[in-house]
């Protein structure tokens, strides 16, 4: 089985980040999905941003960050900013 770390896009802290969270694959990342696996790894470490997003939508494509296709990135970015929104009305 292959590890996180091995998937693009995932380095040794988000393969750690993503196992405190419980995934501990692809395939539970890919049924997770990108935001809602954020969203659980934002609550342990406030300094996820946009581009730890971008790294779990491409580690779940397959692909590098960068090969997102904009009008993904556009949502994963307006996703992003709709939760920092929230944050401050907390």
């Amino acid at each position: 089985m292959r590890k996180l770390s091995d998937y693009p896009n995932i380095g040794k802290k988000l393969e750690e980040q993503l196992n405190r969270i419980g995934i501990y694959t692809i395939e539970e990342l890919k049924e997770s999905g990108a935001e809602q696996t954020w969203l659980k790894i934002k609550k342990n470490d406030y300094s996820a941003c946009l581009h730890r997003l971008l790294a779990l939508e491409g580690a779940i494509q397959g692909i590098k960050k960068s090969s997102i296709n904009v009008e993904r990135k556009n949502e994963l970015r307006n996703f992003v900013k709709l939760n920092e929104v929230l944050d401050l009305q907390k």
